[in-house]
């Protein structure tokens, strides 16, 4: 009997529609947690190929309470009936893999390295999703970090996976311009979109054994972004391009009089004669405006230490945040 959902029904009919057929199918194992990684592994179901388990980081708690939370990579597993796997540590689970019969395996954000003798589990290799034009961006945050930079094109590599921190060989890429609107949640879900065709494209070209690999160059790594208070002195664009990466988390922030503001938007803007970090702006009809080293910054939303997120306009509506005053420059 199938299990329930319409969603597996569909994926197990593709699954044999496309033997008959003779379309290239792979037997795998899919790796990923956050959101970012549900788009790939949804589009290679529904091409057709069989995922004997998804691999998935450990349910964490979350909010107040406390509650154990599935990851969005699980939840959606376990709606379309696929066994799911959630090892601590991947590394003394080894031997646990070989009995979901898979012949490759894809991670995307799945956060755990992989050792060699996970790595020699697979014939047919491990392909990583990863979002950025390699090598540039290898490491963590990459989507984050290219914003930060001030990038105006950043995209997704399916490169084989080897023990080195996404040094790996390349099988394909696609680019993706950045806006100015962008901020990391709606690059992130672009990117999302992107990678599925690709990883689509990626495996059919393996189960066929047609594709050839590109070595990488040199590139740099780049760690975690971690909450970061703005440095006012700063050019505008900087201090813009530093708030939308870290948007929606972890958030850059700023010190002001006794309260501290997260900020989720910010906008470069024409400057004024003030010093940085003085705040040159603060109306519902102006909006706050916040001097740089070079021009200003146009804060569109943010959130009080301990409130909502809400939009800069509706903060000033009463609050004690005033012309002339200024935010405090970093010691």
């Amino acid at each position: 009997m199938l299990p329930a959902g319409s969603s597996y029904k569909k994926n197990f009919v593709n699954f044999f529609v496309n033997q008959i057929k003779g379309v290239s199918i792979l037997k795998l194992i899919f790796a990923g947690t956050p959101a970012f990684a549900v788009e790939p592994l949804c589009a290679i179901l529904d091409a057709g190929h069989e995922v004997t388990a998804v691999l998935t980081q450990p349910d964490k708690p979350q909010g107040r309470k406390g509650v154990l939370t599935p990851s969005p990579v699980k939840e959606e597993a376990m709606r379309r009936g696929i066994p799911v796997f959630q090892p601590v540590k991947l590394r003394e689970e080894v031997a646990a893999l070989a009995a979901y019969g898979a012949e490759a395996m894809v991670t995307c954000a799945y956060g755990q390295i992989l050792t060699q003798d996970v790595l020699d589990r697979f014939p047919k290799g491990v392909w990583n999703i990863h979002a950025s034009l390699l090598p540039a961006y290898r490491g963590a945050a990459p989507i984050a970090r290219a914003l930060i930079d001030g990038c105006r094109e950043t995209g997704v590599t399916i490169m084989k996976t080897e023990l080195g921190l996404d040094t790996g060989d390349m099988l394909l890429s696609a680019r993706c311009p950045i806006y100015d609107s962008d901020d990391c949640g709606t690059l992130e879900d672009r990117l999302s979109r992107l990678s599925a065709p690709l990883i689509v494209e990626a495996l059919s070209r393996v189960e066929r054994g047609a594709y050839s690999l590109t070595k990488q160059g040199e590139g740099f790594v780049c760690k975690k972004v971690a909450h970061t208070e703005v440095d006012f002195s700063r050019p505008a664009r900087e201090v813009s391009c530093l708030i939308r990466g870290l948007s929606p988390a972890p958030l850059a922030y700023g010190r002001v009089g006794e309260m501290t503001l997260n900020f989720f938007f910010a906008e470069a803007c024409d400057g004024a004669d003030a010093p940085c970090g003085t705040v040159v702006a603060a109306s519902a009809k102006e909006g706050l405006i916040i001097a740089c080293g070079e021009g200003a910054v146009r804060v569109l939303e943010l959130q009080p230490a301990g409130g909502r997120r809400m939009s800069a306009r509706d903060f000033l509506n009463g609050r004690k945040l005033a012309k002339g005053m200024r935010f405090e420059p970093l010691s």
